[in-house]
């Protein structure tokens, strides 16, 4: 256990440096910082005295190498737009962000797993159909399109929900939460639903897809056999079976909703760090650019790095396997 933890954590490290070397690499191609902090009338000495504070006169090894050294500190240094640290600017989005990812990983997690299993074992209903058609809606719509069709219905033509912003957020000593008054539970709804539509469409069809063949198991026709209560059957033996395959893709989906919360955040204005990002391509701010990646990076490989684990410790035959050297 102890060989595979140490081996997983190595491969996750090397992730990291690989995503930050091909991003940093990426940055040199959206354009030139300078021309946009300084002003029309700059000179030739303006902008040779300006690459020189900013580091941007020095090769591209230690560019790097100075990012790297500073991100492991937790230091991103200066936004070119704002002027501010990076870090200072990323904890003030992260909240925002972290809450429409909590939200809506909820949402698609509880209930993809629920409508995987109601399909599954009401597959021949009505409903279950009704559903698995509907469901389609969530794979093939874009997000974009999902959360504009939202605001339309919602905002737009009921009234209901706002169409845009967070709403007002309770200051809790640095961290700021919408969970705590109504403008900011009605403002996450839209959001929500938006981003986590998809990866629920997604989870349910894996669940019912494993479920079906767990339930055609021979285990299982012996547990009818045996007089075993049909629910009993569905939610001690077959619903156990189900979740081991469909962990490490629920955790891939779970992780990509932070991932995917830029396209999210861009329509419905959300003050997270996926706006943030957006408007720092727009500016060349690479600072910001280079620090979001990695921020995502590291959470993605740590939510899968999670996931490994929890798919080692609940499936017997990965512990068999290591512990008999293959065999």
């Amino acid at each position: 256990m102890l060989a595979y933890i140490i081996r997983r954590v190595a491969q996750s490290i090397l992730v990291l440096f690989v995503v930050g070397l091909v991003a940093f690499s990426m940055f040199r191609f959206v354009g030139d910082p300078v021309d946009n902090m300084l002003g029309q009338e700059r000179t030739q000495a303006d902008i040779d005295r300006l690459r020189e504070q900013l580091g941007l006169d020095q090769p591209f090894v230690v560019q790097y190498y100075k990012f790297l050294e500073q991100a492991v500190q937790g230091n991103f240094g200066l936004s070119y737009r704002q002027g501010r640290p990076v870090a200072e600017i990323l904890m003030e989005r992260l909240p925002a962000t972290l809450e429409l990812a909590f939200v809506s990983g909820l949402l698609a997690l509880l209930g993809g797993i629920a409508l995987g299993i109601f399909t599954a074992i009401r597959r021949r209903g009505i409903s279950a159909n009704v559903i698995m058609t509907l469901s389609l809606i969530g794979v093939s719509l874009p997000t974009f399109l999902i959360g504009i069709l939202l605001i339309y219905v919602f905002s737009v033509e009921l009234g209901w929900l706002p169409s845009f912003g967070r709403g007002d957020v309770v200051d809790l000593g640095g961290w700021t939460t919408g969970f705590l008054t109504s403008s900011g539970l009605q403002a996450l709804i839209l959001p929500a639903i938006t981003l986590g539509l998809y990866q629920m469409t997604l989870i349910m069809r894996l669940v019912r897809t494993e479920m079906l063949e767990v339930l055609r198991m021979d285990y299982i026709r012996f547990a009818r056999a045996r007089g075993i209560r049909e629910r009993a059957i569905n939610f001690r033996h077959a619903l156990k079976n189900t979740l081991v395959p469909v962990i490490t893709i629920t955790g891939l989906q779970l992780g990509s909703i932070i991932a995917f919360a830029i396209i999210t955040e861009t329509v419905f204005q959300w003050p997270g760090v996926g706006l943030l990002f957006i408007n720092a391509v727009q500016f060349v701010d690479i600072p910001v650019m280079a620090a979001y990646l990695m921020m995502i990076s590291v959470m993605f490989v740590g939510i899968n790095l999670i996931v490994d684990m929890l798919y080692f410790a609940i499936d017997p035959r990965l512990r068999v396997d290591r512990g008999g050297g293959g065999h």
